[in-house]
C-alpha cells in the first residue's frame, strides 16, 4: 500500500489529530495498516493537501492558543478511501 493510500485509510478510518504533526504521526502509527516514518507522512500528507484529498492540516482553533494539526478528509479523499477499500477487499 503506498504512503498516500495509508494516509487516506487511517484518516478515513480514524481520528488522526495532535498538537503537533509529531503527535498526529503518533496516532497515525497506532492505526495504520504499515508503518511510514514521519518524513514519509509528512511527504505523503503534503501530496494529499496539493491533490485536494485533505484540508489544511494545521488549524487554530476558536480560543486556543496555540495551533493544532490534524487530518482531515475532503469529500474526493473519502471518495478516494472508499474506492482503496472496495478495491482491496475485492482483491
Amino acid at each position: 500500500m503506498s504512503p498516500r493510500a495509508l494516509l487516506l485509510q487511517a484518516a478515513f478510518d480514524h481520528r488522526i489529530a495532535g498538537a503537533t504533526i509529531e503527535e498526529a504521526h503518533d496516532v497515525f502509527l497506532r492505526h495504520a495498516r504499515a508503518p511510514l516514518s514521519i518524513a514519509a507522512f509528512a511527504e505523503a500528507a503534503a501530496a494529499a493537501r496539493r491533490d485536494g484529498l485533505i484540508e489544511e492540516p494545521v488549524i487554530l482553533p476558536e480560543g486556543a492558543l496555540s495551533c493544532h494539526w490534524r487530518l482531515v478528509l475532503t469529500q474526493a479523499g473519502v471518495a478516494l478511501a472508499r474506492s482503496q477499500m472496495a478495491r482491496s477487499q475485492t482483491s
